[in-house]
């Protein structure tokens, strides 16, 4: 029920615009600036350290430009320039080429052919430096105009992108079927929206049923499947199918957000399976934020803990 609750209150808190005003104002500066346990930084040098420190560890990463739901075409515009500039950063810097975003940041909201538009310079700008470029998924109100956009990219040509399905729709396991057909890749993530009944499950024991099934069709059928999940529940559903039915490590990888059971992508890792880390950063992190905080409880408790912390060290 709190689990539920939460995700409720901090989807909320994530629309705020006054909130997220606020946030940008003020930052993440300061040693004690709660979000830079989810959020490697406001710079795409402070992502670029973040990058060198994972890799550092044996594992990969994907990098993320925070930002959604863009209110004009000159925001959308000015968004898909700032991915370019960083691929030039992360072309001059050496690190890995592995890149995730939103569709709603290059205005899809506004004009969908614009957001083609934006979504093309950005693959164009990727393709000669071997860029893997990973559409993610939103709210299920851009569920099936997302995976429209995608379809239209790669009947276009393009094959370095990828998609995002979520296990808590109803939708997405005939989805996953249609992807695997396609040959793309596909990314399985529960689900951090609060969806209405009418297109999800809503108890926790259903969206993991339905997130063992995909698992299970993407590792069967689909093409290096990305298994994302912090749950070891479902990552150790999928080891014993993969195990069971011969699919070695090298054909999927497991995929957590950064800042979130570093105890498991070191446990994963040392057991010789390849870990992805999703880094995301920029100025606008407080919708990202917040749906981290609803996720999960002890995520809220995290932040507590280090404002009471922080109290105590203030006022002795």
């Amino acid at each position: 029920m709190f689990d539920a609750a939460s995700k409720t209150f901090f989807h909320t808190l994530a629309q705020s615009r006054l909130l997220a005003r606020m946030a940008s104002r003020y930052g993440m500066a300061g040693p004690r600036a709660f979000a830079r346990r989810f959020v490697a930084g406001e710079t795409v040098a402070e992502a670029i350290t973040a990058v060198r420190a994972i890799q550092a560890q044996g594992l990969t990463s994907t990098l993320d430009l925070l930002g959604e739901s863009v209110s004009t075409l000159a925001e959308a515009d000015a968004a898909s320039r700032a991915y370019c500039d960083v691929l030039d950063a992360i072309v001059a810097a050496g690190v890995e080429h592995n890149l995730s975003l939103k569709l709603t940041q290059l205005g899809l909201d506004l004009d969908r052919a614009t957001c083609v538009d934006h979504l093309r310079r950005i693959l164009d700008r990727a393709a000669p430096h071997d860029f893997f470029v990973r559409i993610d998924m939103e709210g299920s109100a851009y569920t099936q105009v997302t995976l429209d956009v995608f379809d239209t990219l790669w009947q276009q040509g393009y094959r370095h992108v990828g998609v995002v399905l979520q296990s808590a729709l109803h939708r997405s396991e005939r989805d996953a079927r249609a992807l695997n057909a396609m040959g793309a890749r596909v990314r399985l993530v529960k689900g951090a929206y609060n969806e209405p009944k009418t297109v999800a499950w809503q108890a926790k024991a259903d969206v993991d049923a339905a997130y063992v099934r995909i698992a299970q069709l993407l590792l069967a059928e689909g093409t290096y499947p990305a298994i994302a999940t912090h749950d070891p529940a479902m990552i150790a559903a999928a080891r014993e199918y993969a195990t069971a039915h011969g699919i070695g490590p090298d054909r999927f990888e497991f995929q957590m957000l950064y800042g979130i059971r570093r105890d498991l992508q070191t446990a994963l890792c040392t057991d010789g399976y390849r870990v992805r880390i999703y880094i995301p950063f920029g100025t606008h992190w407080f919708q990202y934020f917040m749906r981290r905080l609803g996720e999960r409880p002890a995520n809220v408790g995290f932040v507590l803990r280090g404002i009471l912390t922080e109290r105590r060290e203030i006022n002795p």
